[in-house]
């Protein structure tokens, strides 16, 4: 995750302007050995670009990454505030879940720290009205939407680092603070992460371990959750976000009665994919309900192609 040092280093380059380290800690207060590392880790993740100026002397300068010109329209829209002091790493990934009213317990489960934790978090924001209580539920107020931007392109930045560092062609297809959704292309590192145990097959390509098995054009996903187990509906939910085509919507269907997944269960899980209708209307085949299922938010098998799929693969 961004640290507040490397933050501080994007607000003062935020301009176009270059510099040094000494440069650099003396604006920020940061010793320049601290600062050093800072710039290493944004030199190498890619958020800083560096020329070397008068005596060989290394002068750094921010690049056109998303992080950085996510921070550059929060400033733009917002900057009469210093986001430097009020922003740390535990409150970007807070304001993750800040797109609507979420209860204080809720994004302490997600982010599996305490509700103290979160209120910890907020409370920068708190003393700056900058949230929009809802009975106990807490959001960004409307006009932060550029902070919520800029906390989601931290987050996707982190675990696209994280992912490339081993599998280089890797790209992240969804993702919160503490989990991540990636595909690859290529089969050294599809190996790689089969062989890495942070990470875990997802997706079709899981659909094996539950009896199913399906011919998989090109690479398979991966799941980065290593503090917790995969699911049956969060592989259902992978599948869909990964392609939402009528034959892999089939698949996951069947999936769904093999394995027998509550309807409570799926819908829970796939709030936080915004594949709630989704798997609304998926639920209304598997309860029968095949004739006047049009205008909704995805394409359903008929019930002659459905019952045909469950004959072929066994399920009944």
């Amino acid at each position: 995750m961004l640290s507040k040092a490397g933050l501080a280093v994007i607000d003062a380059l935020s301009t176009g302007r270059d510099a040094t380290a000494t440069e650099l800690a003396e604006e920020s207060g940061y010793s320049r050995v601290h600062l050093y590392d800072v710039l290493d880790e944004l030199l190498a993740s890619g958020l800083l670009a560096e020329r070397r100026g008068p005596n060989n002397q290394r002068r750094v300068h921010v690049t056109d990454h998303p992080v950085v010109e996510a921070y550059r329209t929060l400033q733009s829209d917002l900057g009469h505030v210093t986001w430097v002091d009020l922003l740390s790493p535990s409150t970007l990934r807070v304001c993750w879940y800040l797109d609507e009213p979420r209860r204080v317990a809720e994004i302490a489960a997600r982010l599996m720290i305490t509700r103290q934790g979160v209120h910890k978090a907020l409370s920068p924001l708190k003393n700056r009205a900058m949230l929009f209580p809802s009975g106990p539920e807490y959001a960004l107020s409307e006009d932060l939407s550029p902070l919520l931007a800029f906390a989601r392109a931290v987050v996707r930045h982190e675990h696209r680092t994280r992912v490339r560092a081993v599998a280089p062609s890797a790209t992240v297809e969804w993702c919160d603070p503490q989990r991540a959704l990636v595909r690859v292309q290529t089969a050294a590192d599809t190996t790689t992460l089969r062989e890495d145990s942070e990470w875990e097959l997802t997706g079709l390509a899981r659909f094996e371990e539950y009896g199913l098995q399906f011919f998989l054009a090109g690479e398979p996903a991966f799941w980065y959750a290593p503090d917790e187990d995969l699911t049956p509906a969060e592989v259902v939910c992978h599948t869909l976000v990964l392609d939402s085509g009528s034959r892999r919507v089939s698949y996951a269907m069947l999936l769904i009665e093999s394995v027998g997944i509550a309807q409570e269960t799926l819908a829970e899980t796939a709030t936080w994919y915004d594949l709630a209708p989704v798997i609304d209307a998926m639920y209304r085949p598997l309860h029968g309900e095949f004739d006047g299922i049009e205008d909704l938010p995805v394409v359903l098998p008929s019930k002659s192609e459905y019952t045909a799929l469950k004959e072929q693969y066994g399920v009944s």
